[in-house]
């Protein structure tokens, strides 16, 4: 079970944190990633992590003003977006896979999800 957490309202600039807490997941040999959907656009990879290693993907979009991490312990991973942009307004969606992929950015290749957090950047 996949359980997002953190979203709301910001001004453009602002930052905001979301969180996924991943039960009945392993906490290794997994990727967990994050996506968003906007009203009326296809659903698009923004972030992924290796939970057994240091690799970690970003979308052009988001790259050098999102940041994924993972806590190991708590099995829980983070999205720190900073510098929030109007575009950045999304349903965004925690996901996992285990294994390794080519494309951890693709949601074809996950095969769990959450419900979902709204973003709206103004």
């Amino acid at each position: 079970q996949l359980v997002e957490s953190g979203g709301g309202s910001v001004q453009a600039g602002g930052s905001l944190r979301l969180s996924c807490a991943a039960s009945g997941v392993a906490n290794s040999r997994h990727y967990l990633g994050w996506f968003r959907q906007a009203p009326g656009k296809q659903r698009e990879g923004v972030a992924a992590i290796y939970t057994s290693g240091t690799a970690t993907h970003y979308s052009d979009a988001v790259k050098g003003r999102f940041t994924i991490s993972h806590d190991k312990a708590k099995n829980t991973v983070y999205l720190q977006m900073s510098r929030l942009k109007p575009e950045d307004t999304a349903m965004y969606y925690c996901a996992a896979m285990g294994g390794v992929t080519q494309t951890p950015l693709s949601d074809q290749v996950y095969h769990y999800w959450g419900q979902g957090t709204q973003v709206t950047v103004s």
